[in-house]
């Protein structure tokens, strides 16, 4: 069976009082930034923090009562486990989810508080998954696949039709692109309405499995490098999604990292809103010009917002870095009256604002009549940073930026 536009609109129906319709915002930034009208569709205010509940949503209301009565169970550190727990917990469903024992803990509790009976397994989430269908095989609870899966590809693309009532004239949609599942609905639902529209996906460029899938023809498997958007680093897409997109999608994107931290610090910054790095891959593929698109009406899909509380501080200081924003570097001074304030004088003459400074007497490196001087910095771009370690170094002072 393959999903059609009718097999979409339907989902809308059912999942319709137990998801939200997200809002629809333009952003005078971003639209100023990349030379297009952007505007922002906000899945990270959707029920759970991500667009997932409406493809986990749908596939539970398209279950027999049978099914129902066994329950569903699901593999996942993040997104989709909230997304299938939550929908369980909507339709009074029986829920299991397997997490692998890294799993971050606030999203083993937020998973938890929907109700589903959480299990601890394995050291990565190949191992969870393993274990899932193991237990889905002696229980026979239904299994939710996260992105391979019909009724999941239809739940996701009611965001397609979404956009379109909120926006009839827009040109383009970029869109995440992990297993495939959200481009693959969104898609086929916005071509289906208006075969004029773009459809752009973005992957990481470190796991970007759907651009070599599309390239060699058919889904393959490729080894996967540590992301920030580790929610669409996802090694082999699904063989359902990749049909789809095959015939509706017309290029695959890649942003990297720096890329990715600069684009959820601008969001949080200039639009007051939390993106995690999978959901932030859209928009900054616009901005950084990956996408040969201008003077058009684009849509940047947000897929969501869940980042760990101990991770947000990491996102804004490496965001900061990588817009050159902040800088933290040692000098050695000799350990007399007036060389560090000759230091601090350069850095306030030029406009560098500091943010902490520690001297340090004892340590390799550092010899009897002289101090390590450990300094950060806030600065406004980085320019302004090679403008102050430019004078530093003028005046004699080696330095060490470590980052």
């Amino acid at each position: 069976m393959s999903v059609t536009l009718l097999d979409i609109e339907n989902a809308r129906e059912k999942i319709r009082s137990i998801v939200h319709e997200t809002p629809l915002d333009h952003s005078s930034t971003f639209s100023e930034l990349s030379n297009n009208e952007v505007f922002l569709k906000l899945e990270n205010l959707q029920k759970t923090g991500s667009f997932k509940v409406r493809g986990s949503c749908n596939k539970l209301l398209s279950l027999s009562e049978l099914e129902l009565a066994r329950g569903v169970i699901a593999a996942s550190a993040g997104n989709h486990a909230q997304g299938v727990a939550y929908s369980a917990k909507m339709l009074k469903i029986p829920c299991t989810i397997v997490m692998p024992k890294g799993a971050p803990l606030s999203k083993v509790e937020a998973t938890k508080r929907y109700g589903a009976e959480v299990i601890l397994k394995g050291s990565s989430f190949d191992e969870a998954l393993h274990f899932a269908i193991q237990l889905q095989r002696k229980t026979g609870a239904t299994f939710i696949h996260p992105f391979d899966d019909e009724a999941v590809i239809a739940g996701q693309g009611t965001i397609g039709i979404e956009l379109l009532e909120q926006l009839p004239t827009v040109d383009a949609v970029i869109c995440p692109v992990g297993g495939g599942g959200l481009i693959a609905g969104v898609a086929l639902a916005a071509k289906s309405l208006n075969p004029n529209i773009k459809v752009y996906g973005v992957q990481s460029l470190a796991c970007p499995s759907m651009k070599h899938s599309l390239q060699q023809e058919a889904p393959i498997e490729i080894e996967a490098m540590p992301t920030m958007a580790d929610g669409i680093a996802v090694r082999k897409p699904g063989i359902k999604n990749f049909d789809i997109i095959r015939e509706y999608v017309d290029e695959i994107y890649c942003v990297d990292e720096m890329e990715i931290s600069r684009t959820m610090l601008m969001i949080l910054e200039r639009n007051k809103l939390l993106v995690e790095g999978s959901g932030a891959s859209s928009l900054a593929a616009l901005l950084y010009k990956k996408i040969p698109i201008q003077n058009k009406k684009v849509v940047a899909i947000l897929s969501g917002g869940n980042v760990d509380v101990n991770f947000i501080s990491r996102i804004i200081e490496h965001g900061m870095v990588e817009a050159g924003r902040f800088v933290h570097f040692t000098t050695i001074l000799k350990d007399k009256p007036g060389h560090l304030q000759d230091v601090l004088g350069i850095i306030s003459e030029l406009g560098g604002n500091i943010l902490s400074i520690s001297l340090e007497h004892i340590g390799e490196k550092i010899f009897p009549g002289y101090a390590k001087l450990v300094l950060s910095l806030e600065t406004t771009d980085r320019q302004h940073v090679e403008q102050v370690l430019t004078a530093l170094r003028d005046k004699g002072y080696e330095l060490d930026v470590l980052l």
